[in-house]
């Protein structure tokens, strides 16, 4: 099969399965865009920890400059607290609740186990 011919295959499959998505607000927009902009801002950290660990192409590793994977952690950390902010989410709940979950979870594994006790 040639490309064209699958290019319109999946552009037939396309329009019989495409879900009818519609953005109608502002915010419904916005929440998309700092979706996509997130993605984006991890995709370029991922990017400088690759060269930090040496795996990226020689290109990409020779106009690496460590300095800038901080700008990249700020760049994802402040993208996702607009993406919050824009999705209605306080962080200041999300983040406590979610390291409470963490804490107990942890708590559970370092229970001691009692030998004493019998099967």
């Amino acid at each position: 099969m040639d490309f064209k011919h699958l290019q319109e295959k999946i552009r037939h499959l396309n329009e019989v399965i495409r879900p009818q998505y519609r953005l109608y607000t502002p915010r419904e927009k916005e929440i998309l865009t700092k979706t996509v902009k997130l993605n984006e801002e991890v995709g370029e950290l991922c990017n400088d920890i690759l060269a930090i660990l040496k795996l990226q192409r020689k290109a990409k590793l020779d106009k690496f400059d460590k300095r800038n994977m901080y700008e990249e952690f700020a760049d994802v950390i402040i993208t996702a607290i607009q993406l919050a902010t824009a999705a209605g989410v306080d962080i200041d709940r999300a983040v406590t609740d979610k390291l409470k979950k963490i804490e107990k979870r942890l708590d559970n594994h370092k229970k001691p186990v009692d030998t004493n006790e019998t099967v």
